[in-house]
């Protein structure tokens, strides 16, 4: 059987509100009733994100999605549409630009709760053959 990351705990403020504006973002479906201490983003059949409430400090995580030429189109005009800042590097200003350097292209943002988001049409994190 091949190892298959199933669903990841993102820690949130506002886990209802978080979970709907990434999922809206991403163009896929949340759950809009929450199981047990969670929220659900259903990224693709085999990954969910699942959004908890926390007091506690938490640190910035990072996440980040390969998607289409055409998905990456549409993500982008939603954080356009929504004004969220986003940046072209992994550090740096909101630049409001699309980063090329990896062979595709990729963008990042921060919100909700301040973990970093990537999107990108081309890994480079892949192992080689």
């Amino acid at each position: 059987m091949t190892i298959e990351l199933d669903h990841s705990i993102v820690s949130s403020r506002h886990r209802t509100e978080s979970a709907r504006q990434l999922a809206e973002l991403l163009g896929v479906p949340w759950g809009q009733a929450p199981v047990g201490p969670f929220t659900a983003v259903y990224v693709n059949p085999g990954l969910t994100l699942d959004f908890i409430d926390t007091d506690e400090d938490f640190p910035i995580q990072h996440y980040c999605f390969r998607v289409s030429e055409e998905e990456f189109d549409a993500i982008l005009g939603r954080l356009q549409a929504a004004r969220i800042p986003y940046r072209s590097e992994v550090r740096g200003p909101m630049d409001m630009k699309v980063g090329t350097q990896w062979g595709g292209r990729n963008l990042y943002w921060q919100v909700p709760d301040d973990h970093m988001w990537e999107i990108l049409t081309v890994s480079y994190a892949r192992q080689p053959r």
